[in-house]
């Protein structure tokens, strides 16, 4: 076996330490804590992950201010706003996704519930695989059907182009690995924890190399492959739980 697998019950300790209500204060994950109905889970949750670039006490006063021109109220003003409601949004501005782009996020979030039965339906659409990566990417085709600006497509993500889709996937981590320690919701039932990638970035992927988890020099598609395969061995039911250590690993302890 790979050298990796002797750090097994190091990551299970750092796993469960991490994953914990204290984890959520600092983290956007805090935002989707506010709500209660699945929808309003769904929204303020995929709209936090589309800005989790940059450090996160400005990820969550954006996400915040976001919820705010929501009316607080996420589901409601995606499904019944008119297009005069969006004037609110014109001098909205998070590094490179601006105006333009967060409305038509909220208008492609109208068509996905209306038409297409909602967020969760679309990911879990696809033919289950090893991962959820051609979900993802089957997610952006319809994400992008109706007009759009150019521009706005890079704040999606696509396995296919190789990306590692680390905002994608965090939202999926939310969305999907239980409750039970208080960080993630665990509200959708389609998808299973078994299938679920890492969110890979900076941190991750350099404790990871640390680790012998991935040898990949790059944080692509290729590497989070790598990881998932390598993750799995640790966990197959729930591989995804290591991402809580190797951040902590990465942010907290300068591993």
């Amino acid at each position: 076996m790979k050298s990796f697998i002797k750090y097994k019950d190091f990551l299970d300790e750092k796993a469960r330490y991490y994953e914990s209500p204290d984890f959520i204060k600092d983290d956007p994950v805090s935002i989707i804590h506010n709500f209660q109905a699945k929808n309003d889970i769904e929204i303020s949750g995929f709209m936090t992950a589309t800005i989790s670039w940059g450090r996160r006490k400005s990820i969550i006063k954006c996400a915040k201010k976001i919820i705010e021109l929501m009316d607080y109220s996420p589901y409601d003003f995606i499904i019944n706003h008119e297009r005069k409601d969006l004037d609110r949004f014109n001098s909205f501005v998070y590094r490179t996704f601006n105006s333009i782009d967060i409305k038509f996020f909220i208008e492609s979030l109208k068509n996905i519930y209306k038409f297409h039965n909602g967020l969760e339906n679309l990911f879990s659409k696809s033919e289950k695989e090893l991962s959820l990566l051609n979900n993802i990417s089957n997610f952006k085709k319809i994400f992008f059907e109706i007009k759009h600006e150019k521009r706005t497509t890079k704040h999606i993500s696509d396995p296919k182009m190789g990306s590692a889709s680390k905002r994608l996937n965090m939202f999926l981590r939310w969305m999907v690995r239980s409750p039970k320690n208080g960080v993630d919701m665990g509200i959708w039932k389609k998808i299973k924890p078994s299938d679920l990638s890492c969110p890979l970035d900076v941190h991750s992927g350099n404790i990871a190399r640390k680790l012998n988890l991935i040898t990949r020099k790059n944080n692509d598609i290729k590497a989070l492959e790598e990881l998932d395969i390598n993750l799995r061995k640790l966990d197959n039911n729930d591989p995804v739980k290591y991402d809580f250590a190797l951040f902590g690993l990465g942010i907290y302890e300068g591993f």
